[in-house]
């Protein structure tokens, strides 16, 4: 028995035979902590130390996945920003790219004015822990922490946005009708939708208000593999009286202010201005051969 039990038995007289002490405990039990040892809890914070964009990124890989994605890739590197929540997703081939990734995903953000990268969390993963990475964040002057092994608490917030991501893509995925290998690209848009229109509870804005410092817009969006019309390049050898557009789905948005989609003519998922929406038509595709000429534009 625990001492407090023992205690409350003696003092309100619940048993008989029990001595008249209070048992105190004096240092550690052996047997009780080879018996009994379980898992340090981990409280929430509720004040954070962070109080700009950029001191703390947050990092996680997750994969391989079982399918390959459209530009044949099976990994997904999420960098998560602490202050804003304001997030990135890059897709990789192979785990050894991560490094690359990430040194050029800290000097994009670093050309930011005002803030700059002072710290990185991230577990202890060979893609994470390497030479290349020490020799930058020495170089740079970054605090590079790494979660404690079998501890993925420590690096709660990317864990809990990689889960949020996952979720959201698997059931746009089942909603569009769209086959698994269109994963990456609904990870992609699930991720630039959430920066625009999740609400940071802390702060009570957008992640993209606290990172970009004015508020998004929402009158561009669309609904995930909806069907589409996009304009035939010029390029392209068309008669008097071929169409002049192509069917499509739409699979989520571009960094350069355009739209991706899958042209169901041609295989090849492609950015593009020139597209007209039917929001209200999901088709999804049901011929998998689609899937053998696929091409990345």
């Amino acid at each position: 028995l625990n001492f407090k039990t023992m205690n409350d038995l003696v003092k309100k007289d619940l048993v008989r035979g029990m001595p008249l002490v209070e048992f105190t405990r004096d240092g550690l039990c052996d047997a009780c902590q080879k018996g009994k040892q379980k898992k340090v809890s981990f409280s929430k914070k509720l004040e954070s130390a962070i109080d700009e964009p950029l001191q703390l990124l947050h990092m996680d890989l997750f994969g391989p996945v079982n399918v390959l994605s459209i530009s044949r890739k099976r990994y997904c590197l999420l960098i998560v920003d602490d202050f804003s929540k304001f997030s990135w997703v890059y897709f990789l081939g192979s785990k050894d790219e991560a490094s690359e990734i990430i040194i050029n995903h800290i000097k994009q953000v670093n050309n930011h004015p005002d803030f700059k990268v002072r710290n990185i969390r991230s577990d202890n993963g060979t893609e994470f822990k390497n030479s290349t990475m020490k020799m930058f964040c020495g170089v740079n002057g970054i605090m590079h922490e790494f979660s404690a092994p079998r501890t993925p608490q420590q690096n709660g917030v990317v864990e809990r946005k990689n889960r949020s991501l996952i979720e959201a893509a698997r059931t746009m995925l089942e909603e569009s009708k769209l086959p698994t290998y269109f994963w990456a690209e609904a990870v992609n848009c699930a991720c630039y939708t959430q920066n625009i229109s999740l609400i940071n509870q802390a702060k009570g804005m957008t992640p993209y208000q606290l990172f970009k410092r004015r508020k998004p817009t929402l009158n561009f969006l669309h609904v995930f593999g909806c069907k589409y019309y996009i304009l035939r390049n010029q390029s392209d050898h068309k008669g008097k009286f071929d169409a002049k557009a192509d069917e499509g789905i739409f699979v989520g948005y571009s960094a350069g202010k355009s739209y991706r989609v899958y042209n169901l003519r041609t295989n090849i998922v492609m950015e593009s201005v020139h597209v007209v929406f039917d929001d209200k038509k999901i088709d999804g595709l049901t011929d998998e051969g689609h899937h053998e000429g696929l091409k990345f534009d």
